[in-house]
């Protein structure tokens, strides 16, 4: 009996496509530019530029279906112990909806709701309306940071904000600092944001801001551990939100911890931005393979990685409101699937994720596209953009999303010329995405996209997108070393560390 091993029937696939253009591809399959297209909710995804042809994407099919991503959702959805190196479910789905009518999950969902989201997180934002407050510091670091602090960017008003909402994550002073300097203590609050209530960033971070408000009294905690933070920082029980072991930090911006989001953009749009997740959900835990966004997206990601060999991905966003979105999508991406060993702990046999990294559009047309563009390397893209804009330069929109459009064709396409310093070679496969306007159930439902895409990854090659033990040991060291640089007496086996220790001292 012989083992089905997708991998290698998708490799002989690229090797009969090989030196196929992706206007051949085009050209080859009329229906193509339709057939590639899904329209979801607010969202419009097409793959028509991706270097698959419908035999390639049918076998990617087979081996989603080989890996069981159906039921893969289906144990997501229903709250089954997926996390296993952690024994935890994966219910951060929970937060925003009902994709499953499972008792674990329906169970989260109303203690979720009930407790942290509708009930204390909108009374304390009433109470804080109510209040001479007019700026917010938020500091958590990571997952705690991250996806506030994108979400909170892009779809703050232009003007009229209740709060200024303000985020701080490095442990670096001088972020504190410049954040600070442009408050005033006596209209000013505080969140902060830890799972734990362990983290030296936001603790030593979080000291400074309770000195410089004058105490605690204005001080607001979110944690798993509430007791904790309302020891290590007296802050009452009754301002510390819940979150839950059963949501990992890098999915957790649908939780409490999404306080800052509801300051910054108003409580009822938060609302609206777990219903965009929510639909995504339903699309994701219903839709057939080959018509599942999230499925399709992952399957095209392991295309360009392990049968093309492509070693990065890169997000353009041309929405400057998106332009935190590569950097959220980095730890998203790669902290969920940068593993080595498969669930079973042994290795894994293909390349895991790629490097993700991007900007927004137009202004990295002005830095790294000579790189994409001719350079020898190339990097597969999501390029992202809305269908109609909030401000009232039309002729400014219009000319973004031309050159959203000019430059995927320009990349897929290329240009011959006589001069090889002019020569565009093309080739270089992009995903267009678009929405139909920046709002909270769009950003939500790309939010959820992307999520539910990681997790099909991990399914196809084994491995747990919930855990990041990779994180660990660098803290660990650090912590062994703040007390050397503090002028304690400290044994420190590495010579490089000792030399530089003796260099700082």
């Amino acid at each position: 009996m012989t083992t089905y091993n997708g991998f290698d029937v998708l490799r002989t696939h690229a090797q009969r496509l090989q030196g196929t253009g992706i206007p051949t591809l085009l050209a080859a399959e009329p229906d193509r530019v339709k057939r590639l297209a899904l329209k979801v909710g607010p969202l419009y995804v097409n793959f028509a530029r991706q270097k698959y042809d419908a035999a390639a994407l049918q076998a990617l099919l087979e081996l989603a279906a080989a890996r069981d991503v159906t039921g893969g959702f289906q144990r997501l959805f229903g709250g089954e112990r997926i996390n296993i190196t952690e024994d935890r479910a994966v219910l951060h789905s929970a937060l925003r909806g009902n994709a499953s009518q499972a008792p674990v999950a329906v169970a989260a969902n109303a203690e979720a709701v009930a407790v942290a989201v509708q009930q204390r997180m909108g009374a304390l934002i009433q109470q804080l309306e109510a209040s001479n407050v007019t700026d917010i510091v938020s500091v958590g670091i990571g997952g705690s940071d991250l996806g506030p602090r994108l979400v909170a960017d892009a779809l703050r008003p232009a003007s009229g904000a209740r709060f200024r909402v303000h985020f701080v994550s490095n442990v670096d002073g001088a972020a504190m600092q410049r954040t600070l300097a442009t408050l005033d203590p006596a209209t000013t609050a505080g969140i902060l944001i830890s799972k734990t209530f362990g983290t030296q960033e936001t603790l030593l971070n979080g000291a400074i801001l309770r000195d410089w408000l004058g105490g605690s009294a204005r001080l607001y905690a979110v944690s798993a551990n509430p007791e904790r933070a309302a020891k290590a920082f007296e802050i009452a029980a009754e301002r510390v939100l819940p979150m839950w072991d059963w949501v990992g930090g890098r999915y957790s911006l649908w939780s409490a911890v999404g306080f800052p989001i509801a300051l910054a953009i108003g409580f009822e749009r938060f609302g609206q931005l777990l219903a965009g997740a929510a639909e995504m959900d339903a699309h994701a835990a219903s839709a057939p393979l080959d018509r599942n966004l999230p499925v399709l997206h992952a399957l095209t990601d392991i295309w360009n990685r392990n049968v093309l060999g492509y070693a990065t991905h890169a997000v353009m966003t041309y929405d400057q409101r998106l332009a935190l979105l590569p950097a959220y999508l980095q730890q998203l991406v790669m902290e969920s699937l940068g593993k080595r060993v498969k669930l079973d702990g042994s290795p894994v046999d293909v390349d895991t994720v790629p490097v993700w990294w991007g900007g927004a559009g137009t202004d990295v047309q002005h830095s790294f596209f000579q790189a994409l563009h001719q350079g020898t390397s190339i990097v597969p893209a999501d390029f992202i953009g809305c269908v109609r804009n909030d401000d009232p330069y039309t002729v400014n929109h219009q000319a973004l999303l031309a050159n959203l459009l000019a430059q995927t064709e320009a990349l897929a396409n290329g240009q011959d010329s006589e001069d090889p310093h002019r020569q565009y070679p093309g080739g270089r496969p992009s995903t267009l995405i678009l929405l139909d306007s920046l709002t909270p159930q769009s950003l939500g439902a790309l939010i959820a996209m992307y999520e539910h895409a990681v997790y099909v990854q991990s399914l196809v090659w084994g491995i747990n997108a919930f855990d990041q033990f990779g994180v660990e040991l660098g803290k660990q060291l650090a912590n062994q070393l703040l007390p050397a640089l503090q002028g304690q007496a400290v044994e420190i086996a590495d010579p490089v560390t000792r030399e530089a220790l003796a260099l700082l001292r």
